[in-house]
């Protein structure tokens, strides 16, 4: 009886001596640390590959959205340049004579010379607001040159600026007055005046992504 008093004290004291006891205070098992680490590893791969997966989204859409920036800067200089005609014929680099006013042919690598109207001089350089620009295909890639000069000589280089990359080829057609399509400029066999601009101007790009991208440019009279 004395005994099963002193076990009966114990137990109300807060003291256990059973063994379920034990080794609910023994803390987490081998196997528990297993499963739990496991599952943090899970959960770490599924958020990294999410993050990888959403920064490889977002390059992407940088990506296009540079890429629609380049196309809309390109598409916005031809319009401008050709929009801003001049009929202002300029000296040949070497010799006396004199350039057309355009100079386009789609079998060269320079596609088109012309004299442009409309050249900003923010900073009120001494020179004239027109200036003489040339598109030509290099290596897949359309640049656009300019002279800081119109009637330059043989020994001073353009200005070359790359608008748009991955370009397949430029093609231009012009309307001269009997609003015929010609696909050089002056057209082939024609008496057509050194001064003389066409009444628009066909813009076709095509581009290795995007295909053939065509714009009509009007030329002011």
């Amino acid at each position: 009886m004395n005994s099963r008093r002193s076990i009966a004290a114990s137990t109300g004291s807060g003291r256990c001596f059973e063994p379920a006891c034990a080794a609910g205070q023994a803390g987490f098992t081998l196997l528990e640390v297993l499963v739990a680490v496991a599952i943090f590893v899970i959960v770490g791969v599924l958020a990294l590959t999410g993050y990888n997966e959403l920064a490889k989204q977002s390059e992407r859409v940088e990506t296009g959205a540079a890429r629609v920036r380049a196309v809309q800067s390109a598409i916005m200089h031809l319009n401008q340049d050709f929009a801003s005609l001049e009929p202002r014929p300029v000296r040949q680099p070497i010799g006396d004579g004199l350039l057309p006013a355009v100079l386009a042919d789609n079998r060269a690598e320079e596609v088109v010379e012309l004299t442009r109207s409309g050249w900003s001089n923010p900073a009120g350089v001494p020179r004239p607001t027109l200036q003489r620009v040339a598109y030509r295909l290099q290596d897949n890639k359309l640049l656009r040159d300019y002279w800081v000069s119109l009637d330059h000589t043989s020994s001073v280089d353009p200005v070359s600026v790359v608008l748009l990359d991955r370009v397949k080829s430029v093609k231009l057609r012009f309307m001269p007055n009997n609003r015929e399509w010609q696909d050089q400029w002056p057209p082939l066999g024609s008496n057509v005046p050194i001064d003389q601009r066409p009444l628009a101007v066909e813009v076709t790009l095509e581009l290795e992504d995007w295909g053939k991208i065509v714009r009509l440019v009007e030329v002011p009279g």
